[in-house]
Formats: C-alpha cells, structure tokens, sequence
C-alpha cells in the first residue's frame, strides 16, 4: 500500500474543506462589496480628508528632498513642517479616538476598519488613504535613512502619524460599520454608516 493509498480519503477531505473556505469567504467578499455598493451609490463622501492626505505627503516629499540637498538652508523649514505635520496628526488621532469612543455605542468599529478602512469603505477611497500613509512611510523613512549624517531627518518619520489619523476621521465620519445589537440573541445587526 503505497501513502497516496492511505492519504487519498484524508486528501479528499482537506481539500473539500479548503474549497469549502474559499467559497464562504468569496461569499463573504461579495456580500460586503454589495454592501459598501449601496451605501456608496455615487460619489463616496470625504473627498477632502483623501484631499488633505495627499497635500500632507506631497508637503513632506518636498521638504524631505530640499532638506536632503542643502540641510544647512532648509532644515528649519523641514523641521518646521514635519512638526506641524505631526502635531495635527497627534491632534486629529486624539479627536479620531473621541469619537470613535461615541460611535462604537451604536456600531461594531475594528481598528483596521477604522484606520486602515477594511471593509468600511469603497475601495478607491481605501487605496488612495492608504497609499498616501505608504507613500508617507517611504518618503519619511528613505529620508531619515539617507540623511544618517543629518540625524535631525529623522523627526520626520512622525509626520506618517497624519496620514493616519485623516483615514480614522475618514472611518469614523463616513465608514460602514454593523450596527452593534445590544439583544442577547447574538444576531449582528446591519451595517450603516
């Protein structure tokens, strides 16, 4: 008796039950894009927060690059806008916190739902914040990283703190999130935003 003999039933089986979880979690998939599809009909809400984002990392981009070519002329201004970057991005996670305290009463709010909005937004809307965090990260850490002999380039690694934060106001104002059901029946509840 050769082991694919003895493996074939166990086999069968692993893989009915792979195929099984596959199929449940497409199904799970395509209920929620169905979901964020009606909630979001039309243009998805919050333009301006992806807006404010953006302008953040290209502010970052640049005084990174200025500061990396002469420190001795623009390290103020690098330092001067990283800080104010950061500090509006401390401000805002704090209020992001706040109120995402009030809304989780009514409503189920996970951390990647909310800051890295897993199936609480549009998809477009997912990939521009979080590609703006990811840009964020790289420009932040590429220039700490090259600029070792000018240690102050390191502040800047901060500044990623806002993108962040403006996806959690995004989550927290505009994201679909179940409604939390206070029965002890155990159903969840639908979700709105």
């Amino acid at each position: 008796m050769s082991e694919g003999d003895t493996a074939g039933p166990e086999a069968n089986s692993v893989a009915e039950a792979r195929a099984e979880a596959q199929a449940r979690r497409g199904a799970l998939r395509a209920e929620r894009q169905a979901r964020i599809a009606e909630a979001f009909p039309g243009e998805p809400p919050g333009r301006a927060i992806a807006h404010a984002s953006w302008a953040a990392t290209v502010a970052l981009g640049v005084v990174s690059v200025l500061a990396l070519l002469d420190a001795d002329r623009f390290l103020t201004i690098y330092f001067v806008v990283t800080f104010t970057l950061f500090a509006l991005g401390a401000l805002l996670l704090a209020v992001d916190v706040v109120l995402a305290a009030v809304r989780s009463t009514t409503h189920s709010m996970g951390i990647g739902g909310l800051f890295f909005l897993a199936d609480a937004a549009p998809r477009p809307v997912q990939l521009s914040l979080n590609a703006s965090l990811a840009v964020s990260l790289l420009v932040s850490v590429s220039a700490a990283v090259i600029g070792l002999s000018t240690p102050e380039l390191a502040f800047g690694t901060l500044v990623p703190t806002l993108q962040l934060s403006l996806s959690g106001l995004w989550g927290v104002r505009h994201g679909l999130f179940p409604e939390r059901n206070h029965e002890a029946d155990g159903h969840r509840g639908s979700a709105s935003r």
